[in-house]
């Protein structure tokens, strides 16, 4: 497979925008490529998963198509996620591919969020591709803590596809989930650390998804409490910064750095969401938050027209929630939501 060709998108219907009941347009799409990661992150994971049968899986035929359809509709950004998006065996073709959407200029940003495992290996290629950006999960620099936190992920080998990327020229945003008890004295290096290689750095509070074997209450710190902290340090000052995700910014003075925060427990940042996201078998959820979805697979699959793919997203774009109902439950002990995060998509 040299090259994949999407089918031709009925041009009427392409040029209708996505847009919610709540007028908010549709901009973003998050597509999870596989369920499937090389980590099983305390937070993300349980240790002993049993991943989706590969026949379930859209291919990457399809993931294009699905793809395109919403480009079409007028989504200017698409990140690429997973689980572990570079294990999804022969992913470039995939981003080859949809490269072509930035050299017509349909598509503003083409990008990716990866646990950096595999980066040595695809950097270059990925730049080769327009991809300018990618977000990195990295918790902690203690290799030990590394481990412990992954269970079976190795510090050094993210150390250097951080390195490889780099020197691609990708930029480099570095993702950390706050885990009490965890890393939470770990803040201030993290800091320094990527501010001092020219990368951004966000945190974000544990998510309630999924059954993992560890307790949700105890792994759940509050952000508001982080900066508080951290704004005894550093100078924190906010500004009007976006990168089309959910983060609120503030600019460390001391490092001259950006510094996020992801706080969808202490401060739910769904009033400006203009994202959905679609998993790897083809289920759009419109809100990382609630259960609603709709299945792209069958209509896709009925028909290599595009007519009821279109309808069926349009019908979902028109139940898309205000907000989500994100919750430690502290009576039970339980996930907001069964669904795990690598399957829906990170």
């Amino acid at each position: 497979m040299d090259r994949m060709q999407a089918p031709e998108l009925d041009g009427a219907t392409a040029h209708q925008r996505l847009v919610d009941p709540f007028g908010r347009a549709i901009t973003y799409l998050r597509v999870s490529v596989t369920d499937r990661c090389d980590f099983r992150c305390v937070y993300c994971m349980a240790e002993n998963m049993t991943f989706l049968p590969k026949a379930d899986l859209l291919s990457l035929e399809e993931l294009d198509r699905l793809c395109s359809a919403f480009i079409a509709r007028g989504v200017r950004k698409l990140r690429l996620t997973g689980g572990e998006p570079l294990v999804r065996r022969s992913i470039m073709t995939l981003v080859s591919s949809l490269s072509r959407h930035l050299r017509c200029g349909q598509l503003d940003e083409l990008t990716l969020t990866t646990n950096g495992s595999q980066l040595a290996k695809y950097a270059a290629e990925l730049k080769s591709h327009g991809v300018q950006r990618i977000n990195v999960s990295l918790d902690t620099l203690d290799a030990d803590k590394f481990r412990a936190i992954t269970r079976w992920g190795s510090l050094h080998q993210v150390l250097t596809g951080i390195d490889a990327a780099q020197a691609a020229g990708l930029k480099i945003k570095i993702n950390a989930v706050a885990l009490k008890g965890v890393n939470e004295d770990e803040f201030p290096q993290l800091i320094e650390w990527a501010h001092g290689r020219g990368m951004d750095l966000t945190l974000i509070e544990v998510m309630p998804l999924g059954e993992i074997g560890e307790g949700r209450l105890d792994q759940y710190l509050p952000l508001s409490i982080v900066r508080a902290r951290l704004a005894e340090r550093y100078r924190l000052d906010d500004i009007d910064y976006r990168t089309g995700g959910p983060a609120r910014y503030v600019r460390v003075t001391e490092t001259g750095g950006l510094l996020g925060f992801i706080t969808p427990l202490t401060h739910n940042f769904c009033e400006s969401c203009n994202r959905v996201r679609v998993t790897c078998t083809g289920t759009l959820y419109m809100c990382l938050g609630q259960e609603d979805a709709a299945d792209l697979r069958k209509p896709m699959r009925a028909s290599e027209a595009n007519d009821s793919l279109f309808t069926a997203i349009d019908e979902a774009i028109l139940r898309k929630p205000k907000g989500h109902d994100f919750i430690i439950d502290r009576r039970h002990k339980r996930p907001a939501l069964a669904r795990h995060m690598n399957v829906t998509g990170g």
